[in-house]
């Protein structure tokens, strides 16, 4: 699903209008019933206070209002501009409400306003994604007392006052706090960013039917990803596929105290569809892999304590290395021998590795353009630079992705998996509670086994992130948020698998 500026929604509406064809008024009409469908099944009882701006988000909210009131419920709608100022489509909505005979009224101040009733839900109409400047006024009070009250707000298409995409300029304190948004066609881009949780809400995407070919042709840099498209890049094995067919992984993790981080990464890639893999530890460590992983081969380091050397790579399909690794002097000098030996073969880089880059950046140059960076935004501001907001940080990665040709899986929720072109796929699975030790780790062990079996970098990096996300929604539905460890979404990779190929 593609995910547009909000500048460019505007003419997908009216190729939409022109070519169907289909009558401006009507097509309010079909994105407010969509609205009122999904509104009904989140709240099928109860009043309801609706606010009305007055351009199209108006309309659609006079609208649903009129539906609301038709099926029997007690609606007031709260008209908040002068009826000449309304758009053309709204005065049209508004004169059906009017017939409607639905409880329609104009305040001229906040005080007009208190009215509503604290037990209603409250539908926000406002202003919807033409917006382009902060609130003010009469209209930020309005805002200001919504939030203020304890009931429950539904915004339509997008929170009233919140910019499509960055709001580092925006009024905050201008900005409707929704508990659920309902937005049409496509999510827009804010949804996706942590900073705006708290005005989106729970989110959802009514499809409203805008034309297939304008959507189709309309290019976007932005995309969330969907399981049957996913689910066509993933590989079937023929009945006689053999360990060989599949590779050999190299995995570098681990060192004194931090072995948990090579046994998760190690099982995770197992539980990927890896051929064979080699993990590659600290001489204290292998006593420790050996007994825990069973299904790997190990690779023993001439030091005690951390990764000072690496393996013969003519052997070995792809490269994982970063978990529980450290940074010292010796495992610096490692991955810049590691990354000038590569000699074209893919790499997936995390945690240590991730930090060591950002330590010496004359290493950036050795990456190679089939290379996965895998940084959680802690690890993204060290390599480069801080960020004030999730947007900017975004920008940023997609703009380092391109410079340095490699593929960037920025962590958190939705995340983003960004080519080396600049596009980005937002993921859809996943919860909080992967916000657990390890979980960095096991995403790093799936995205090698992928390499491993000859995905591209951008295959690889958005079917791993998928899985390892859907694997935690797995887990949660017999566990909670607060419980789930890095080990139960190694655990539910088979259910996850089985799941993406429903």
């Amino acid at each position: 699903m593609k995910i547009f500026p909000v500048s460019q929604i505007s003419s997908i509406d009216q190729y939409t209008i022109e070519h169907e064809p289909i009558d401006s008024i009507d097509l309010m009409e079909r994105a407010s019933q969509g609205f009122y469908d999904c509104f009904i099944d989140l709240y099928p009882h109860g009043d309801v206070s609706i606010l009305v701006g007055p351009g199209n988000n108006g309309g659609d909210a006079l609208a649903v209002a009129r539906m609301l009131y038709l099926s029997g419920r007690n609606v007031i709608a709260y008209v908040m501009s002068n009826e000449d100022k309304l758009s053309r489509d709204a005065q049209i909505n508004l004169v059906r409400l009017r017939e409607s005979g639905c409880s329609i009224i104009m305040p001229n101040s906040t005080k007009d306003f208190m009215s509503v009733e604290e037990k209603c839900v409250i539908i926000d109409g406002l202003f919807g994604s033409g917006l382009n400047r902060p609130i003010e006024g009469f209209y930020k009070e309005v805002i200001q007392y919504v939030n203020s009250i304890d009931v429950p707000v539904v915004s339509i298409d997008l929170p009233s006052g919140l910019f499509g995409e960055d709001n580092r300029a925006n009024d905050l304190s201008a900005i409707v706090m929704a508990d659920h948004t309902i937005s049409f066609q496509f999510p827009k881009l804010a949804f996706l960013l942590a900073e705006n949780e708290h005005f989106v809400g729970a989110w959802q995407v009514v499809d409203i039917g805008l034309h297939p070919a304008i959507i189709h042709e309309t290019k976007s840099d932005y995309c969330f990803s969907e399981r049957l498209l996913l689910k066509r890049l993933l590989k079937s094995r023929s009945t006689f596929t053999h360990k060989g067919d599949c590779g050999h992984a190299l995995l570098l993790a681990g060192s004194v105290g931090k072995m948990g981080a090579a046994i998760l990464s190690s099982k995770a890639c197992l539980k990927s569809g890896v051929g064979l893999l080699t993990t590659h530890v600290p001489r204290m460590g292998y006593n420790v892999i050996q007994i825990t992983t069973p299904e790997s081969m190990v690779s023993i380091d001439r030091s005690e304590i951390l990764i000072s050397e690496f393996p013969d790579l003519h052997n070995f399909s792809a490269i994982g290395i970063g978990p529980g690794i450290g940074t010292k002097p010796n495992t610096q000098s490692a991955l810049r021998d590691l990354l000038e030996s590569l000699n074209g073969k893919p790499i997936v880089l995390d945690a240590d590795a991730l930090n060591i880059l950002a330590l010496d950046e004359s290493l950036w140059s050795l990456l190679p353009n089939n290379a996965v960076l895998t940084p959680h935004p802690g690890e993204f501001d060290r390599l480069a630079g801080s960020s004030l907001s999730s947007y900017e940080r975004l920008r940023k990665a997609k703009r380092l992705a391109v410079d340095l040709g490699v593929t960037i899986v920025l962590k958190g929720a939705f995340t983003a998996v960004i080519d080396n072109n600049g596009h980005c796929y937002f993921n859809p699975t996943g919860n909080s509670g992967m916000a657990t030790a390890g979980s960095g780790d096991v995403l790093t062990g799936i995205i090698l086994a992928f390499l491993t079996q000859g995905y591209s970098a951008i295959e690889a990096a958005r079917l791993a992130v998928y899985l390892h996300g859907s694997s935690a929604d797995i887990a949660l539905q017999e566990s909670s948020e607060e419980a789930i460890v890095a080990s139960e979404i190694v655990e539910n990779l088979g259910a996850a698998f089985q799941q993406i190929r429903r």
